[in-house]
């Protein structure tokens, strides 16, 4: 049984070779790209469990592509690899969506428990969080009060995804709308709208997906 499959993606072929090498031994199976336009191919066929990106490549760059797949949805734990080691570049990787961040040259060893410690908290993001009587498990999109099944549809479920992602912080439409892969800031408003009608007792006063005046929404745990 493999620890888990990751997609490494550096345009250094001997990088890897290595790479895939080494982790493959360590226990997982590794699928590598030498591009992002290769990677999305991959992402066609293959599910992965974590993601290991170099930021310097030839035409879209790590961070750029760690920006498309954060705007697509995609909620893989991705660490960054770089030959720039200064505090703004980790803080522009990080910020473009990346979890963890790592300089070249490194230790394999380092990288491999990075990686692992990467699957361990995905996992636990993976259990269920609560809100008042509510419980939600975002890896199966389940919703329940008090043990009884809500019924979602497919973008509730996303849009609850992503609040409990961001629980207590204030998510703007336009952000909102990006991340659910629409135009229409007015269909946020219906979303939400829909998702109150199931998890607030009184939609005309929510008490768990507030409105933030003139900014957007957030979803609160009391």
């Amino acid at each position: 049984m493999t620890l888990g499959h990751l997609l490494v993606v550096d345009d250094d072929k001997r990088l890897l070779h290595l790479l895939k090498q080494y982790l493959t031994k360590a226990g997982f199976l590794v699928s590598v790209a030498e591009n992002p336009n290769e990677a999305e191919e991959l992402f066609k066929l293959l599910k992965f469990d974590a993601m290991v990106m170099d930021v310097m490549m030839p035409g879209q760059n790590g961070v750029e592509y760690t920006q498309i797949l954060r705007h697509r949805g995609y909620q893989i734990p991705i660490l960054m690899l770089t030959a720039m080691g200064d505090v703004d570049s980790r803080i522009t990787g990080l910020e473009a969506g990346a979890d963890d961040y790592l300089s070249k040259p490194f230790d394999p060893k380092e990288l491999l428990l990075r990686i692992k410690n990467l699957l361990k908290h995905c996992e636990s993001m993976k259990k269920t969080q609560q809100f008042g009587s509510y419980t939600y498990t975002q890896s199966t999109g389940v919703l329940t009060k008090d043990g009884a099944p809500i019924s979602l549809t497919g973008a509730e479920q996303q849009l609850l995804n992503i609040f409990i992602s961001n629980l207590n912080a204030v998510m703007t439409r336009e952000a909102l709308a990006q991340k659910m892969n629409t135009d229409s800031i007015r269909t946020i408003d219906v979303q939400i709208a829909r998702l109150r009608r199931k998890i607030e007792d009184d939609p005309k006063h929510p008490v768990w997906i507030q409105s933030v005046r003139g900014r957007g929404y957030k979803l609160v745990r009391l």
